[in-house]
C-alpha cells in the first residue's frame, strides 16, 4: 500500500496494490499491521456501505462529536465520487480547510479521515456505493453535520446541476455557528 499525506494534518490518501489478470483483480485493502506501521493505528468497529442512486447526490458534511468522534476508513466500491473532509479541530492550523479527492471502484484509492474532521461526498455516477470503517459506533446523541456548501469553507464540488440532498443535510448549520469540542493536539493523526 502505498500511504500519502493531504496538506491538512491527519488526513491521509492510501493507495492499495491491486493485482489483475483477465478475470479481474485482488486488493488487500485493511490491513492492520501495514496501515500501522504508516501512522494509522486504530480499532475500526463499525463497517458502513451506502448506495446512491443517482448522480449529483451530496452526503454530509457528517460527524460524530466525543465521547463518540469517529475516524473513517473510506472507499468506493461502485461508480464514482469525490470525498471531502474538513478540518473541524480548534486550534489546527487547516481549522476550516478542506480536501478532497476523487475515490472510484476503478482507481481503489482509500482516505483516512481521522476524528475531528466533517466528513462528505458527491456521487458522479448512478448507483454509487461507498463502503467505510468507522473507530467508534454509530451514536446519534453525537450525530452532527455543517452545511455542505458553506461559502465560508467553500468546497468545489464540481455540480453542474441541483444536488440531490436529504433534509438533514439541506439543513444543517454553517461552520461559524459550530462550537466545535475537537481541540488539535499538534499530531497528526
Amino acid at each position: 500500500m502505498k500511504i500519502s499525506p493531504f496538506d491538512l494534518p491527519g488526513l491521509i490518501l492510501i493507495e492499495p496494490r491491486r493485482f489483475g489478470d483477465d478475470r479481474g483483480f485482488f486488493a488487500e485493502t485493511w490491513s492492520r499491521r501495514v496501515l500501522a506501521a504508516g501512522g494509522i493505528d486504530l480499532d475500526f468497529v463499525q463497517d458502513n456501505h451506502s448506495l446512491s442512486r443517482q448522480p449529483g447526490t451530496v452526503r454530509g458534511l457528517h460527524f460524530q462529536t466525543p465521547p463518540h468522534a469517529q475516524a473513517k476508513l473510506v472507499r468506493c466500491g461502485q461508480g464514482v465520487l469525490f470525498d471531502v473532509a474538513v478540518d473541524l479541530r480548534r486550534g489546527s492550523p487547516t481549522y476550516g480547510r478542506w480536501a478532497g479527492v476523487e475515490l472510484s471502484a476503478e482507481n481503489g484509492l482509500q482516505l483516512f479521515i481521522p476524528a475531528g474532521f466533517a466528513h462528505g461526498f458527491v456521487t458522479r455516477a448512478p448507483d454509487t456505493e461507498i463502503v467505510y470503517k468507522c473507530s467508534d459506533y454509530y451514536a446519534p446523541e453525537c450525530d452532527g453535520a455543517i452545511l455542505w456548501n458553506d461559502p465560508a469553507i467553500g468546497i468545489d464540488w464540481g455540480i453542474e446541476t441541483a444536488a440531490v440532498l436529504s433534509d438533514k443535510d439541506a439543513k444543517a448549520p454553517l461552520l461559524a455557528a459550530f462550537d466545535s469540542p475537537f481541540a488539535f493536539d499538534g499530531v497528526p493523526a
